[in-house]
């Protein structure tokens, strides 16, 4: 299907990770990109975190990711940090918990602080070292003032796995877990570009959760079967995506939804569901029913997942959709067709 006459022009809700950019994708670059895909093999056919190659007997875990965020500094992180969690994270998504390397190539815009590009390495190198992780090799370009707005950093990252978790093998009856508060990264940006006093300490959950993931695969082997980090989009766009590729309906209990008092204030005065709020230090994990308990123990018992909660459960009823229990009610959560604030990852 090709873009309509309206959305002739590319607008900022076709990169904020809703309908709109899936649906960019799908129809500009999916059909275009593709080629005769191996057996077993995940690629951008299935549109998941990243992509999958068999080499040996083990499979090569790919992905990569631009970063644009504003502010560069904020609350909790900052633009370098960013980049190489959510790379390391993709990775996680996709059972690859082993980061093998990645890349980093950085456009500069002429005029750039010397010292903010030295305060932003040395946050990608902490992470890094949180990771396990090693930059091996980048690009480095500086465009004109005015060119553009700062500075842009792409992270490529690559690892090997035995097993590959896609994002899309739920069926009736399993179990959603999330790692932690949702909003979290998302809010804490939205405050501080807009300046907002809120009560209470609002902070960007952005790290490396590749440690967390892998504790929560090795206390069921098997029993986790779809894994989709909620950034851009939030918790709601994510679980739309499952449900959809999945062929299931999943139904979310309002009450077990973790959400931080801080960012429940912040999102009631912008008008903004947490649901729709990006995050960057979560992961949503689709898991069979006998191993739900055992892998939220295991994942509580690590320091970035103590407010992990199960949130609801996949059905076969309403294919395709997803359903908020309030303990009043049912109503549909609709997905986004972009992020509420333009420019948060």
């Amino acid at each position: 299907m090709a873009l309509s006459v309206r959305d002739e022009l590319i607008t900022m809700k076709y990169g904020a990770g809703g309908r709109a950019m899936r649906s960019l994708i799908q129809e500009v670059f999916h059909d275009g990109l593709l080629t005769v895909d191996a057996p077993g093999e995940i690629t951008l056919r299935a549109m998941d975190d990243g992509a999958a190659l068999k080499v040996g007997n083990q499979w090569l875990v790919m992905t990569t990711d631009s970063h644009v965020v504003q502010p560069l500094f904020f609350p909790g992180g900052d633009i370098g940090r960013l980049a190489v969690s959510g790379t390391v994270n993709d990775l996680a998504m996709m059972g690859a918990t082993e980061v093998l390397a990645l890349t980093c190539a950085v456009i500069i815009e002429e005029g750039f602080s010397r010292a903010e590009l030295a305060r932003i390495q040395r946050s990608m190198q902490r992470a890094c070292a949180e990771a396990g992780a090693r930059i091996v090799t980048g690009d480095t370009k500086v465009m004109g003032k005015g060119e553009l707005d700062g500075i842009v950093i792409n992270t490529t990252g690559v690892a090997l796995t035995d097993r590959v978790v896609p994002d899309s093998a739920l069926r009736d009856g399993d179990r959603l877990i999330v790692t932690g508060s949702i909003g979290d990264h998302g809010m804490a940006v939205m405050a501080h570009r807009l300046g907002l006093a809120i009560e209470g300490a609002l902070a960007s959950d952005v790290n490396p959760i590749n440690a967390l993931v892998r504790a929560a695969l090795d206390a069921a082997p098997g029993g986790i079967v779809a894994m989709k980090d909620p950034t851009r989009g939030g918790v709601a766009s994510a679980l739309h995506e499952m449900a959809e590729k999945s062929g299931v309906g999943i139904v979310i209990d309002e009450m077990s939804l973790p959400v931080a008092e801080a960012v429940r204030a912040a999102a009631e005065l912008l008008g903004i569901d947490p649901l729709h709020v990006a995050n960057e230090g979560k992961a949503v994990i689709g898991v069979r029913p006998d191993a739900a308990e055992a892998v939220l123990a295991a994942i509580r018992r690590h320091p970035l997942g103590v407010d992990a909660a199960i949130i609801g459960a996949c059905t076969s009823q309403r294919i395709g959709t997803v359903i908020l229990d309030t303990g009043f009610g049912r109503r549909l959560v609709t997905e986004p067709e972009g992020e509420p604030l333009p420019r948060i990852c």
